[in-house]
């Protein structure tokens, strides 16, 4: 038997031992039951209200006070750290404050920001690539959809993060959206 293999034999062995120890010797910590589980249907519903969200934003008269009220609601601001790529921002890609995606949502902060909610669009569908829960957070991956008022559809792929607020609702903790990847 090569000296190597000898090696790997016995550190498998060892390995495999130390996994067979007395279970009773090992205290076991166990994470406290989650009280309101995030479910795929908060997530469908959360991303209704985003999509609703943005349309209204384009609609309305007043579409600063709408974007405010939209990132109070929507998104985890008051709750701690929100990270925020959106779409159309390169310059300064990300939005780590609330005023920063305000401006994303209907310009005047940055210079780069023309109002990306102001289009305005009629619709916003998402398609989930999937949706991940855990406890008190869920994630979601897809694209979607965003149909201007001449009918057009522009598609973009996201990513969203959520966490449940002290209301028990869902809160935008993580935004990342981009454009599809166009070969040369």
């Amino acid at each position: 038997m090569k000296p190597y293999f000898f090696a790997l034999l016995i550190v498998s062995t060892v390995t495999a031992m130390a996994g067979c120890a007395n279970p009773q010797s090992t205290p076991t910590v166990q994470a406290p039951p989650c009280q309101n589980p995030v479910t795929e249907n908060d997530v469908l519903a959360a991303q209704q209200s985003w999509g609703q969200a943005i349309v209204a934003i384009g609609k309305a008269e007043n579409p600063k006070a709408e974007a405010q009220n939209t990132l109070e609601r929507l998104y985890a601001y008051n709750l701690g750290t929100v990270l925020f790529k959106p779409t159309l921002a390169s310059n300064e890609p990300f939005r780590g404050t609330e005023k920063e995606a305000l401006s994303y949502f209907v310009g005047g902060g940055i210079s780069e920001d023309k109002g990306f909610a102001l289009a305005p669009y009629n619709n916003v569908r998402f398609e989930n690539e999937g949706i991940i829960t855990h406890c008190n957070t869920a994630t979601s991956m897809g694209e979607y959809f965003f149909t201007k008022t001449d009918g057009s559809q522009i598609k973009v792929e996201f990513t969203f993060g959520y966490v449940r607020d002290e209301n028990g609702g869902l809160k935008i903790e993580l935004h990342h959206s981009s454009l599809p990847y166009q070969a040369q």
